[in-house]
């Protein structure tokens, strides 16, 4: 078939599809939890809730209703909040890699130094700060001669 990328396998396409679905209702939900309407809302909810108490005389499902309620919730929120990290670290990662590969003299191996693992991203750190230590230590050796 023309046009068609065979590598590529049917569950692959629909995974992404599931996944670009998945990233619209992530960033929806985000937009809508984060607004003030939605805090207000569940804080009516709450409200009710307490109210109803009376009604329903403390009981142990009145509170097991409000106990599933947030329990769901946040376990549910859990999942969303992670995806909207993800694409916010993994946008940020992107934005700064593409700094570094414009910058004159930036070495090219931290656009990517996301993918090291914790070992090697430790003995990067190591070298760095030995490197800003001894600038430091240039700059206030300058600055003490400059002084004296």
């Amino acid at each position: 078939m023309a046009g068609t990328d065979r590598s590529e396998a049917p569950h692959d396409r629909s995974s992404h599809g599931l996944s670009r679905r998945f990233t619209k209702f992530a960033q929806a939900t985000a937009a809508w939890s984060g607004h003030p309407a939605a805090f207000i809302t569940a804080v009516g909810l709450v409200i009710v809730w307490v109210v109803s108490g009376p009604i329903f005389g403390f009981s142990d499902t009145w509170q097991l209703v409000i106990n599933t309620g947030t329990t769901i919730v946040t376990f549910m929120m859990v999942f969303l909040i992670q995806n909207t990290q993800n694409r916010d670290m993994m946008a940020v990662q992107l934005k700064l890699s593409e700094l570094v590969l414009a910058m004159k003299g930036a070495k090219d191996e931290f656009a990517s130094v996301e993918d090291l693992d914790d070992e090697e991203l430790q003995a990067l750190h190591r070298q760095l700060r030995a490197q800003a230590e001894a600038a430091a230590q240039q700059i206030e050796a300058r600055n003490s001669g400059k002084t004296g």
